[in-house]
């Protein structure tokens, strides 16, 4: 709805008001331009009638030409005369006496400035009104999308910030156009030929926000105004995920304490009869919000829920692929802030097999601790059995067992400047063999054969054994 007193806030008008102080809020529905000295065959009502005074001679003049006007209803009169320096004051007079209000325009402001910048507020409104009937049919997103492209005349997207599609048909530079919206300075932001906008909720944050994606040069104000609407479908969202993470938080403490009632729970989540993966993240810093945000986003399908200072997530086996999880993330990574997030996943389990999934969950976590990067997901069926047992001993205690067992040659190395640990490690990966350790570390066999020897000699083992192997091995492994 366009009021007259917006007109007298836009600067670039210049307007300025003679009378009608108490009417500012009338409805503009149209500008009508006339120099007849009766226009009202042509007026429907809600006019800003637009007058350079060229029927004006005098005060009857006046007294016709605003009645016309009052008896149509017009929302008000923008007058200028170029021959005079004040408008006639029996104009003025005659508006005051009918109820019309009077805005003077500059004499240097063109009317078909003032017809053009109505004109688009006008087109804006009736858009905005178009877009809000879709939105108000609960026709979706889908919907929604389609109508704002073509009342902009341009292609739509919407996508998370995980790159998914979330609306709007394939995208090919997607996960790109999502890393520069998180990285930009300023948004809305024009990049590889398309215009990017955010789409939050109240009080999220740009990394829990939807990117909408408006092909071509449009109207900044035009792609903000879409954007609102499909904000008003992501509040939908996640009012509907907030419903469905209410089941979350009891299902996980059914895992976790191996509750009887584990089967009801997965049957009011709609689980029962699933294959599921069970999730466990964590970042740097103790943010449970952030991790929740990141699984949320990468995991649209998941229940998620914060035990702690870690966040569980349980999804359905085909919703939770270790690549496609740790795709999402690394599009995330520009929103993380100072924060690394580590996730574990498990592999794919029935109800029965729920505890143990989400022990190998953690399991796989932690060893994620000690892997490189900004994110990083590690998934239970790419872990060798000997790396999960390790996960579960508490780092004191894996600190100390190599100690225990390699003390000796870990001294020996640091007197001597040597690598006999490395030498060790390389000997027991080539299952023992000298000719392919020999080869991997580029020295003679029996180079080889006397560093093995005097690793031997400093822990007084024989390597030939295989639980020596063993125990230097898992000992290896734990540093």
């Amino acid at each position: 709805m366009l009021l007259l007193r917006t007109l007298l806030q836009m600067p670039e008008l210049r307007l300025s008001l003679h009378t009608g102080e108490d009417q500012l809020d009338r409805t503009v529905t149209r500008v009508y331009g006339t120099e007849l000295p009766d226009p009202s065959r042509y007026l429907s009502g809600g006019e800003l009638v637009l007058s350079g005074l060229l029927w004006h001679h005098g005060p009857q003049d006046s007294e016709t030409f605003v009645r016309s006007l009052a008896t149509a209803h017009v929302a008000g009169l923008a007058a200028s005369d170029t021959g005079h320096q004040d408008l006639p004051p029996d104009l003025v007079d005659a508006c005051e006496r009918h109820h019309v209000p009077l805005l003077e325009v500059p004499v240097d402001l063109s009317f078909a400035t003032i017809t053009e910048r109505v004109s688009m507020e006008l087109v804006g409104l009736s858009r905005h009104r178009r877009l809000l009937n879709v939105v108000a049919e609960g026709s979706g997103l889908p919907a929604l999308l389609l109508a704002g492209g073509h009342e902009l005349g341009a292609s739509c997207w919407v996508l998370s910030t995980a790159g998914r599609v979330v609306a709007g048909g394939e995208l090919p530079d997607r996960l790109s156009l999502v890393k520069e919206f998180l990285q930009a300075d300023r948004l809305p932001k024009t990049v590889k030929g398309v215009t990017l906008v955010p789409v939050s909720e109240r009080g999220g944050t740009r990394l829990t926000s939807w990117v909408l994606v408006v092909g071509g040069s449009v109207p900044p104000e035009a792609a903000a105004e879409l954007a609102s609407l499909v904000a008003l479908e992501r509040l939908r969202e996640a009012q509907g995920r907030q419903i469905e993470n209410r089941t979350a938080a009891p299902l996980v403490s059914a895992v976790l304490s191996g509750s009887p009632d584990l089967e009801s729970r997965l049957a009011a989540a709609g689980l029962e009869h699933a294959q599921l993966r069970v999730i466990s993240a964590v970042t740097s810093d103790q943010r449970t919000d952030l991790a929740a945000a990141v699984l949320e986003e990468a995991l649209p399908q998941a229940l998620v829920t914060p035990v702690g200072d870690t966040v569980y997530a349980v999804a359905k086996a085909g919703d939770a692929r270790p690549d496609d999880l740790r795709e999402a993330m690394r599009v995330m990574e520009p929103g993380l802030g100072s924060s690394r997030v580590l996730v574990g996943i498990s592999s794919p389990v029935t109800s029965r097999g729920l505890r143990g999934a989400l022990e190998e969950a953690t399991h796989a976590r932690r060893l994620g601790e000690r892997r490189g990067g900004r994110t990083c997901v590690v998934a239970g069926e790419e872990i060798a059995l000997h790396q999960l047992l390790l996960a579960g001993v508490p780092e004191e205690l894996r600190t100390s067992l190599r100690r225990r067992l390699l003390g000796p040659v870990l001294d020996y190395d640091a007197e001597h400047g040597s690598d006999l640990v490395g030498t060790l490690k390389v000997f027991l990966d080539c299952s023992g063999s000298w000719t392919a350790a020999a080869a991997r570390l580029h020295v003679h066999v029996n180079t080889l054969r006397y560093r093995v020897g005097r690793v031997e000699e400093l822990l007084g083992t024989d390597l030939a054994e295989f639980e020596a192997r063993v125990d230097l091995f898992l000992a290896l492994q734990a540093g």
